[in-house]
């Protein structure tokens, strides 16, 4: 496979060697750098090893770094990419993908690296750093078989000797190194041998000294007993002082939480009195606003004017109709008058025909009845038909509008299950961790509280957790937004524990936590500052598990005399009712914080998802029914009432034609005199019917007028009454805002005197905590050995009350009678019992030391024996494996041959035969030297390729290894070098090769690099 890191991506090289500028892109496998003699192939070569740490006189190029600066530069300049990608890529998260190395050096000596990032970036400058890079990629620039030179490889392919080339395999496959660093570790193993030994020689001596001097100590015991109590009383003075710092500290502290007490209670007392200037003065604004609404008086006048007007106007309307009406009424009667005379002469007419036309008047009559009453049923037919088609378009009109609504709720219904899913799943996660609403880390907080010593109670919190509602459902969000930040508070009972618990907290990232100094009170009561039971209020509200968080509570929200309600009309009721004041908690207000009730908001949410997926069933089937009623209905109703109204107007077009056809054929027969007293009856029936219409619509008109009458008289009175009233009910709402005035007055100046309470009270308590934590900077940056953290270094905590002064008088006391004793004996105690401990340490330490060096001298005996049998092992299994590989190479060109490995002698023999030979000569082991230039070249690049096998190095660099071969044996060479490579897993191949490599089969992991023809500052020579 290619491999992830190790090999050269890409190289750049300016002003190096004969190069002005020169740059590859490598490919992962196999590349090909080809060019004529000259053109600075080899060059190639020496700019890896150069950049990449190598010794310069590896190369064969050079003694110096200056030597491959370009002729007539000062300075040159190598990059080399390498790559860096998988698993076990070199600190991917600094370099990527890609690690840059750049060396530059110039002519005076100077070199320096630049170790960066593809993207410019540099990580490093220093040496170790590629070290470490080649280290970890196993990279060996400097191992001759890795990156085998020009002249190396013309030494090793044509007069290498047995022994040369044994060590040549030795120093290839890094055995050499190895077996020179064990015989390092044997050195220091006899070295050390000989050390026990010396160091054993002194043991009696330092026995008899050390017995020496233990007798003189048990001669003073008596002063070290006193000693022993000089130190106990200084280590009582240590602690004594640190007491009376702490003390001094704690007082502080404590002032500090009974000033923020008291300050609290001043906020409360403000938030009390601020809540009841914003309801006076709401109500300020309301009485107002009723008075603006009122308007003025004037204004009602001018709106009664109005109205007396619009009735005066009415009234002249109305009289000017019955006028009107009369004169309809008196042109009806004539029309009437006129029609009856016409119908009388008409009668008379017609009587006078009556006997010669009568049989014929008869038919036509009857004719014309029938048509009459023909085009009445046919009338009478399409209104229904009208009436119908009005009522299934409203129909359809209302199943359009039901399936809008029906698909409006299920969009709804489907964003309810969406949003409830959301909650039920968040609900589940917070479930699973009961602190995760109070803080970070909190379980681990709560174990480093156990583990850590208090100067009072362990810290308790957070206090939230203490606490339960009685009535989830109605009251949890309201509390849990009033109660803010103590739900998710600490509290301890001694100030000197403030500085450790917040340094808790702070490094579990929750330094925004509130922090309660209160001592427990057993005898705290807090009953009479409860209203009777009937009334709810917070503290009812709540179940706490402990006394200490119901103190709490109560001291900094007053939860014991707070009511709650639903509304703030209901609070504003329950205030009334009490009578004395006090404040209320409604239900209506905005979710601030959340503390945990999961489990009942994931039930919740999980109804309120089976009820949404219920409501989204029983809406799709509504849907889909109303959708295929419409359909049915809609295309039914609508084909139906389509040919029904299609028949009925095509009956009644077909009656009015005939109906008109007989009056017309009844009227040519009739008598002219008679047609002229039917035409006059007829203009008089229009006029009468056109009367009676003119009626319709006076009669419509004049109910309007009569009811906008009865209307304005309503608001008129309305308007009397309330210019009699406007005045007292002006009067009633100007008292009462004059009232909300007066105690809007009064409670602002209660909000200002808690507002400057509150002030002096703030810089009181700052003042208060400047000079706790001056205390606190002068307890840890106190000369006296910092305090308690070198009090403890200095012994263990020792309880004591005693002053200072008292202690140092015992311990003045004490010395004195040290002294005295010593001064007897003619030695102090402390130089005897130094004297015995330095003693005894130093026996104690040597017979350690002699232990632990024999044990390690064993210890590397017995692995260098093992690391030295492994080592011939690896020797034995990698010149195995090299005959077998080098037999296989051979073997491509029909030869055959062996390695023979002679450790003993340290000498490496070649032994091949070709076809030509086994057929001439008849043996089958014939000496290297007997074979021609190109044979003799194959046959040690097939040993070289077996040799490569054994080396873990990703890089494989040979110059030019076919200079000796024909071109037969350098075409299977170089196929038989592709396939090596081509199944090599995780290596790269650099060849180098001024030949043509037309002969070789160009595959995608081969990659040939051209150099360009070198420059040739020549003339030409002109011959004649």
């Amino acid at each position: 496979g290619v491999a992830e890191y190790g090999i050269i991506e890409y190289i750049e090289m300016h002003q190096f060697m004969c190069h002005r500028y020169l740059s590859f892109t490598f490919g992962p496998q196999i590349n090909f750098i080809i060019g004529h003699n000259g053109s600075g192939k080899s060059a190639v070569l020496s700019a890896i090893t150069v950049a990449l740490g190598g010794r310069v006189n590896s190369t064969g190029r050079g003694n110096g770094l200056k030597s491959f600066i370009r002729e007539g530069q000062s300075v040159a300049e190598v990059i080399i990419h390498l790559k860096n990608q998988g698993e076990e890529a070199y600190k991917p998260h600094e370099y990527g993908k890609t690690i840059v190395i750049v060396r530059r050096f110039t002519k005076d000596g100077s070199s320096s690296w630049k170790i960066q990032s593809k993207e410019g970036k540099v990580i490093s400058t220093k040496r170790d750093e590629l070290s470490a890079i080649c280290d970890h990629m196993n990279i060996q620039v400097d191992n001759p078989m890795n990156v085998l030179t020009q002249d190396a490889a013309r030494q090793f392919l044509s007069a290498s000797s047995k022994k040369d080339k044994y060590k040549l395999f030795l120093r290839g496959t890094q055995l050499s190194q190895l077996a020179q660093e064990y015989d390092t570790c044997q050195e220091n193993v006899v070295h050390t041998s000989r050390i026990i030994e010396q160091k054993g020689a002194v043991l009696p001596d330092l026995r008899s000294s050390l017995n020496e001097a233990k007798q003189r100590l048990r001669e003073a015991q008596k002063a070290r007993d006193q000693k022993k109590r000089v130190d106990e009383l200084k280590k009582e003075l240590v602690w004594a002082h640190v007491n009376d710092k702490e003390a001094e500290m704690t007082d502080a502290v404590n002032q500090v939480a009974e000033l923020k007490t008291r300050q609290t209670q001043i906020q409360q007392k403000l938030r009390d009195a601020q809540a009841k200037f914003d309801t006076e003065t709401a109500a300020v604004t309301r009485y107002e606003e009723e008075i603006t609404a009122m308007g003025d008086v004037k204004d009602l006048t001018a709106t009664k004017e109005e109205l007396s007007n619009e009735l005066r106007s009415n009234k002249r309307l109305l009289r000017d109709m019955l006028s009107e009406e009369k004169e309809m009424q008196t042109a009806h009667s004539a029309a009437k008058v006129a029609m009856e005379s016409i119908q009388k002469q008409i009668a008379d007419e017609t009587r006078r025909l009556e006997a010669d036309t009568q049989a014929k008047r008869d038919e036509s009559q009857r004719r014309l009845d029938e048509a009459r009453s023909l085009l009445l049923i046919a009338e009478e037919a399409v209104a229904p038909v009208v009436t119908s088609k009005g009522e299934i378009d409203s129909h359809v009109q209302s199943l359009k509008a039901q399936i809008m609504t029906a698909e409006a709720s299920v969009r709804n219904a489907s964003e309810g299950i969406a949003r409830c899913r959301e909650m039920v799943r968040n609900c589940e996660l917070q479930e699973q961790n009961q602190y995760a609403a109070y803080g970070r880390n909190i379980p681990h907080i709560l174990e480093q509280i156990k583990r850590m010593r208090w100067k009072g109670d362990p810290p308790m919190g957070p206090l939230g957790v203490h606490v339960k509602v009685r009535d989830p459902q109605k009251w949890a969000d309201l509390l849990r937004r009033q109660l803010r930040g103590l739900l998710v508070a600490w509290a301890v009972t001694d100030g000197a524990d403030l500085f450790q618990m917040r340094k808790l907290l702070n490094e579990n990232g929750n330094a925004g936590l509130q922090i309660v100094v209160a001592k427990r009170d057993p005898t705290f009561d807090y009953t009479s500052g409860e209203p009777p039971a009937r009334y709810l209020t917070a503290l009812r509200a709540l179940e706490i598990s402990d006394p200490y968080v119901t103190q709490m509570f109560i001291n900094q929200y007053r939860i014991e005399s707070i009511f709650l309600a639903s509304t703030r009309a209901e609070g504003d009721a329950i205030l009334r009712e009490f009578g004395r004041g006090g404040f209320a908690w409604t239900t209506d207000g905005f979710l601030v914080r959340q503390f945990p009730h999961y489990r009942r908001e994931l039930e919740q949410h999980q109804r309120e998802h089976n009820e949404y997926q219920q409501r989204v069933t029983q809406l799709n089937q509504e849907l889909v029914a109303a959708r295929r009623d419409f359909q049915a209905k809609m295309v039914r109703s609508c084909s139906s009432i389509s040919r029904e109204e299609k028949v009925a107007n095509e009956a009644v077009l077909i009656a009015t034609s005939a109906l008109k056809d007989l009056e017309a054929a009844v009227q040519d027969a009739l008598p002219i005199n008679i047609a002229g007293l039917e035409d006059a009856k007829q203009v008089q029936e229009e006029e009468k019917k056109s009367l009676e219409v003119q009626f319709e619509a006076h009669y419509t008109r004049k109910g309007e007028i009569d009811t906008a009458q009865k209307e304005l008289l309503t608001k008129l009175k309305d308007i009397k009454a309330n210019v009699d009233e406007f005045g007292t009910k002006r009067d009633a709402i100007q008292a009462k805002a004059e009232k909300a005035a007066e105690k809007r007055t009064q409670y602002r100046s209660n909000v200002d005197h808690y507002r400057l309470k509150l002030a002096d009270e703030t810089t009181r308590v700052e003042q208060a905590e400047t000079n706790a934590e001056g205390l606190q900077a002068d307890f840890q940056a106190s000369p006296i050995a910092d305090w308690t953290e070198k009090a403890e270094e200095y012994c263990n905590r020792v309880e004591t009350r005693r002053k200072p002064d008292e202690i140092k008088r015992n311990i003045e006391a004490a010395q004195a009678a040290l002294e005295e004793r010593e001064r007897r004996n003619g030695a102090s105690v402390e130089d005897m019992t130094r004297e015995v401990n330095r003693r005894t340490d130093l026996l104690e330490n040597i017979q350690r030391d002699i232990r632990q060096m024999a044990s390690l001298v064993i210890a590397l005996k017995n692995s260098l024996n093992e690391r030295t049998k492994k080592w011939h092992d690896f020797l034995l299994h990698i010149a195995l494996r090299c005959k077998f590989i080098f037999q296989f190479n051979l073997s491509n060109r029909g030869y055959w041959g062996k390695v023979i490995f002679k450790h003993d002698a340290e000498t490496l023999e070649l032994k091949v035969q070709t076809d030509e030979q086994a057929a001439t000569q008849g043996s089958r082991e014939k000496d290297p030297r007997s074979l021609s230039g190109g044979e003799k070249s194959y046959s040690t690049i097939c040993l070289l390729l077996s040799l490569w096998e054994a080396i873990g190095c990703p890089l494989r660099c040979l110059d030019e290894f076919d200079v000796f071969m024909d071109a037969v044996n350098r075409r299977v060479a170089m196929n038989m070098m592709i396939e090596t490579a081509k199944h090599s897993d995780k290596k790269q191949y650099i060849l180098i090769t001024p030949q043509d490599v037309t002969t070789v089969t160009i595959e995608s992991s081969v990659r040939l690099h051209r150099m360009p023809d070198p420059e040739r500052n020549q003339g030409t020579l002109s011959f004649r």
